[in-house]
C-alpha cells in the first residue's frame, strides 16, 4: 500500500455485527496498545499546560472506547491535585459496555452513547479526543473542528497518528511482539494509512476557519492539533 494519499478502506473493529464480547476484547487491547506507545503522554501535557491546581475543570473525551484515556486524566488530575468532571460520548454502543466494565467503581466517569453534537448545549472548558480524527472524513472533522473551536471555553486537542512509512512497515512487528488480538493488528496498520499527515491537516485547518491551532508531533509517531484560548 501506497501512503501518498490517505486509505479509506474500513476497519474491522467498526462493523456493525461484531460480537460486543469480541468489542470489548480488542479496545481492551487497543487500551494496552496505548500504554506501549505513550498515547496518553501529549493529552495529559496538554491539560499541564492549562490548568491549575486546586481547580475543577469540565473535560469532554469524544470517542472514548475503552475509556483508558479518561481513566488516565482521573488518576492524573487526582494526583496532582485537579478536579475534573469527565464526560465521554461514543457513537458506538458497544464502547459504554466495555467502558463501563474496565472502570473502577469509584472513578467518577460519565460514560455516555450518541453523537457528540448533541452535547452542544452543555458546557465544556476542554475537549479531547485520541485515536479517532482518522476515523472522521474530511467533512466529518471540519465539522468536528467548528464544534471544538466553538463549546471549548478553554481548548482543544486532536490526539491522533502520524501517517508515516517507518510507522506503517513497524507495526506489523510491534503487533505481533506482543500477540495482540487479530483485528488489532489489522485495524492498527490501516489506522496508521487512514490518519493524516501536516499538510493535511492545514488544509481541514484553513476549511473549518482554524487559524491559530498549532500541529505538531508527538514520541512515537503521534500528531496533534490543539488550540486553546
Amino acid at each position: 500500500m501506497t501512503l501518498a494519499t490517505r486509505a479509506v478502506a474500513e476497519e474491522w473493529m467498526d462493523a456493525d455485527d461484531l460480537p460486543a464480547a469480541t468489542y470489548a476484547d480488542v479496545v481492551a487491547d487497543l487500551a494496552r496498545v496505548n500504554r506501549v506507545t505513550l498515547a496518553a503522554r501529549p493529552t495529559l501535557a496538554f491539560l499541564r499546560r492549562l490548568t491549575t491546581p486546586g481547580r475543577r475543570y469540565r473535560l469532554l473525551d469524544v470517542g472514548y472506547g475503552d475509556g483508558d484515556m479518561l481513566r488516565r486524566i482521573a488518576r492524573w488530575g487526582e494526583r496532582r491535585g485537579v478536579a475534573f468532571d469527565l464526560v465521554g460520548i461514543d457513537l458506538n454502543p458497544r464502547s459504554e459496555a466495555a467502558a463501563r466494565a474496565h472502570t473502577p467503581p469509584d472513578t467518577a466517569i460519565d460514560w455516555r452513547t450518541g453523537d457528540y453534537a448533541g452535547l452542544a448545549g452543555e458546557t465544556w472548558d476542554f475537549i479531547v479526543s485520541s485515536l479517532v480524527a482518522h476515523h472522521m472524513t474530511e467533512a466529518q472533522l471540519v465539522a468536528f473542528l467548528r464544534f471544538m473551536q466553538r463549546h471549548a471555553a478553554i481548548g482543544w486537542l486532536v490526539n491522533d497518528l502520524h501517517r508515516h512509512a517507518f510507522a506503517y512497515r513497524g507495526w506489523p512487528l510491534l503487533a505481533a511482539l506482543f500477540r495482540w488480538h487479530p483485528i488489532v493488528r489489522h485495524d492498527g496498520h490501516l489506522s496508521i494509512a487512514r490518519s493524516y499527515r501536516p499538510a493535511e491537516w492545514s488544509a481541514i485547518l484553513d476549511a473549518a476557519g482554524v487559524e491559530d491551532a498549532r500541529i505538531y508531533r508527538a514520541f512515537p509517531f503521534r500528531l496533534c492539533v490543539e488550540r486553546h484560548r
